[in-house]
Parts: structure tokens; sequence; C-alpha cells
């Protein structure tokens, strides 16, 4: 796999879409899939697409296209996809129960080995056979497990001191879905999610609505 310099984000953030389309293929029997389709299936231009994949090296044929299975193996070396990578959830009210869940039943890759709490009224019950612990038990346990991707689900307040305990515990990255912003620190990598940006840029794309 050739890698010509530093990649884009935008670029990054394009591969998953590439690989949830080429997964589908795959579940479909498609063998072979061109730029031009596959820019039909995902809404950039197959110049987009052909411009993105020879970052790393092309993969396709002239005449032919990509082979789809080839393809979709090459995006999960890319983007890190052939280990599993192990979470913890700190906040375990709707939002973190839900991520737990959803990890469970389809992100087989991403198995949740712990989960933590500071309401007493959570702490104990087992959500996926994992039992919701005191946080105050977070830094021990990062001290004795190791654990890729912290997961904070906590409020605003909270959210803070929660990155700095999985930060000193040296987690690999944050998936923060507080509602504050968590900054990189020690080289960690960190993903903030806003789930009002997502729907306050559907509501503009329904009050101007041009298709």
């Amino acid at each position: 796999m050739k890698r010509n310099g530093k990649i884009s984000n935008a670029v990054i953030r394009r591969l998953p879409r590439y690989l949830r389309i080429l997964e589908e293929l795959s579940s479909q029997d498609v063998q072979r899939i061109s730029s031009r389709d596959l820019s039909e299936k995902t809404g950039y231009t197959a110049s987009q697409i052909r411009q993105d994949l020879n970052h790393f090296g092309g993969f396709g044929q002239q005449g032919y296209g990509y082979n789809v299975n080839d393809l979709r193996e090459e995006i999960e070396k890319i983007l890190g996809l052939t280990r599993e990578y192990r979470l913890v959830i700190v906040g375990c009210g709707r939002l973190g129960r839900a991520i737990a869940n959803f990890n469970y039943t389809y992100n087989q890759g991403f198995p949740v080995i712990g989960m933590f709490d500071v309401n007493p009224e959570i702490i104990g019950k087992t959500i996926n056979d994992i039992p919701v612990a005191d946080v105050r038990t977070l830094p021990e346990f990062l001290k004795q497990n190791s654990v890729d991707i912290g997961v904070i689900c906590v409020t605003k307040e909270a959210a803070e001191g929660v990155a700095d305990i999985l930060i000193k515990g040296k987690v690999q990255g944050i998936w923060n879905f507080a509602p504050w912003d968590v900054e990189e620190a020690e080289g960690i990598p960190v993903e903030n999610v806003h789930l009002s940006d997502g729907l306050q840029a559907l509501i503009y794309y329904i009050n101007h609505n041009e298709a």
C-alpha cells in the first residue's frame, strides 16, 4: 500500500463511506465497480474518488474499474480495521447505553470492556454482560487493562475531568459525545461528536432545498 504524503482529513472522512458501500456490494456478490458507478452511489465525483484512492496506490484497472472485495480489504487496512479496538464508556445514561448496544450488535471489532458512571442507581447494573463500575475506579482500571478508545458520554461540566483521566490512563484515542470539545493532548487523537450539528445542518438543507 503506497501512501503519498500527508492525507487530508477530508479524504480520510470519505473512506468510511466508500467502505460501507463496498461492504453492501460485496454482500450482493457484486464483483467489480467503476469509479463512475461508485460516484453515483457515494455522491462524490468519479475524479474525486480516483484522487482519494490514488493517495494510497489507486487499486483500479483501466477499463475494468475496481475489484469490490480487494478494494474493501484495502480500505479496511488503510483505516486500521484489521484488529480489535477495546473501548471503555464513561457515562452510562441513555446515550452511553445506546453506544454500548450498538457496538455489541453491529461493531464486533470494538468490544466494550468497561463501563463507568457516577450515579449509584446505575452502578452495579449490567449492560451486555459488562457491570457498570464507579467512575472513581476508572484510573485503576486503565492501569490494569489495555484500552484503545475512551468514549465520553457525560455532561459538559464533567467532560474535561473524564478526558484528563483517559489521557493519563494512556488510551490511544477519545470518542467524545459530551457537549464540550475535548482538546488533543499528548498525541492522543480526539473525535468530538456533536449530534446537534448534523440536525442543524439538516434544518439548513430543509430550508434551502434547491434539489
